[in-house]
C-alpha cells in the first residue's frame, strides 16, 4: 500500500499542486528515458509476499501490530486489514545462486514470522481469501492503524459519494454493500517483482498481460468470501469493486475503473505513467517540494524517478 503518510486534510491546491508537479515529474521522465539516463547492468528480482492472520479455529486474528512487534523485523509492515501483514523481499540479481538463495530467505523469514506470531496467539496463512471471513469481520474498526489507509478509505468515498456495492455471480452469489475498503483487505498474493531495462520495458509488460489469463487459472484458489461460493478466482471481481472510485452513473458513461488490464499494447514504460495521469485523479495528493527538473540539470537523481 506505499510507504506511511501522516494525517492531512486534503484541499483543491494541494490537488492542483500534486496534478503539476505529476506532469512535471512525466515530463522529466521522458527526457530520462529518451537520453538513457536509467543504468542497467542486468535483471534483479523481489517479491512481495502478503498473508492473513489466524486465531486457533482458523478464523482471522485481528492483531497485526501486536504480531508485528513480536517479529521485530523491518522486512515486515502491515496491510490494510489488522487480519493483514505483508513481507517485502529485498531485491537480487537474476540467475546464478539468486534463485535459490530467494527461496532460503523467503522460508526463513516465514518459519521467524510464525513461531513469533504463535506467541501472541496467532498463526500465519498464504491463501487467496480467507475462507473462515465473515463479513462482520471487514469494518472499519478492523483497519490497520495506519493513518494512509484511513486517508485512502475517505477520499475513495469522498469520489463515490456512496456505498461500496459488492455485486459477484457464481454457485452462491453474493450482493451486499459496504461502508469502507476493507472488502480489499479479503485479497492477499504473491508478487514477484522483476526488474529490466527501459529498452525491454514495453515487451516484457505486453506478454505478462498476455499469459495472465492463464496464469490466473492455473494459480485460482479463492473460491469462498463471507460463506458465499463464488468463482474460483473471486479476487479479481472483488479487488476491481473494492478499489472503484466510480458511483453508477460514471459506470454507465463508461468512465474507467481504477483497477483494470488497460486496452492496448504499449511500446514504453512512460505509456503507463501518461495514462494514470490523463485517466485517474490522485487519491493523496501529496507532495514534497522537490523540483525534478531542477535536480536532473545539477546531475542528480529525482526521487520521483529513483
Amino acid at each position: 500500500m506505499g510507504r506511511d503518510v501522516a494525517a492531512a486534510r486534503i484541499s483543491g491546491e494541494d490537488r492542483r499542486r500534486y496534478r503539476e508537479k505529476v506532469r512535471r515529474c512525466l515530463d522529466v521522465l521522458a527526457r530520462m528515458l529518451g537520453e538513457s539516463q536509467f543504468e542497467f547492468e542486468r535483471p534483479h528480482i523481489g517479491m512481495e509476499i502478503e498473508l492473513n492472520l489466524i486465531d486457533g479455529c482458523g478464523d482471522p486474528q485481528m492483531r497485526n501490530a501486536d504480531v508485528l512487534k513480536a517479529i521485530a523485523d523491518p522486512a515486515w509492515a502491515t496491510e490494510l486489514g489488522q487480519f493483514n501483514l505483508e513481507i517485502n523481499i529485498p531485491p537480487r540479481t537474476l540467475g546464478g545462486t539468486g534463485t535459490g538463495e530467494l527461496e532460503n530467505e523467503v522460508l526463513g523469514h516465514l518459519e521467524h514470522a510464525d513461531a513469533r506470531a504463535h506467541e501472541v496467539g496467532a498463526g500465519l496463512v498464504m491463501i487467496g481469501i480467507l475462507p473462515t471471513l465473515r463479513r462482520s469481520d471487514i469494518g472499519e474498526e478492523s483497519m490497520s492503524a495506519n493513518d494512509r489507509y484511513k486517508m485512502l478509505n475517505d477520499q475513495i468515498f469522498a469520489a463515490r459519494g456512496e456505498e461500496m456495492r459488492i455485486d459477484i455471480d457464481g454457485p452462491e452469489p453474493l450482493r451486499m454493500h459496504a461502508d469502507c475498503i476493507l472488502p480489499e483487505a479479503a485479497c492477499t498474493s504473491v508478487q514477484f517483482h522483476l526488474q529490466v531495462s527501459p529498452e525491454q520495458f514495453g515487451a516484457y509488460w505486453n506478454a505478462a498481460q498476455a499469459i495472465a489469463g492463464p496464469q490466473v487459472a492455473l494459480a485460482a484458489n479463492s473460491p469462498f468470501l463471507f460463506g458465499h461460493r463464488l468463482w474460483d478466482e473471486t479476487r479479481i471481481t472483488l479487488f476491481e469493486q473494492a478499489t472503484d472510485t466510480r458511483p453508477e452513473e460514471l459506470k454507465a458513461q463508461g468512465v474507467r475503473p481504477r483497477v483494470w488490464f488497460g486496452e492496448r499494447w504499449i511500446t514504453s514504460v512512460f505509456d503507463l505513467f501518461e495514462e494514470n495521469t490523463r485517466y485517474f485523479p490522485a487519491l493523496l495528493p501529496l507532495c514534497d517540494e522537490e523540483d525534478p527538473l531542477d535536480v536532473l540539470e545539477r546531475g542528480g537523481i529525482p526521487s520521483s524517478a529513483s
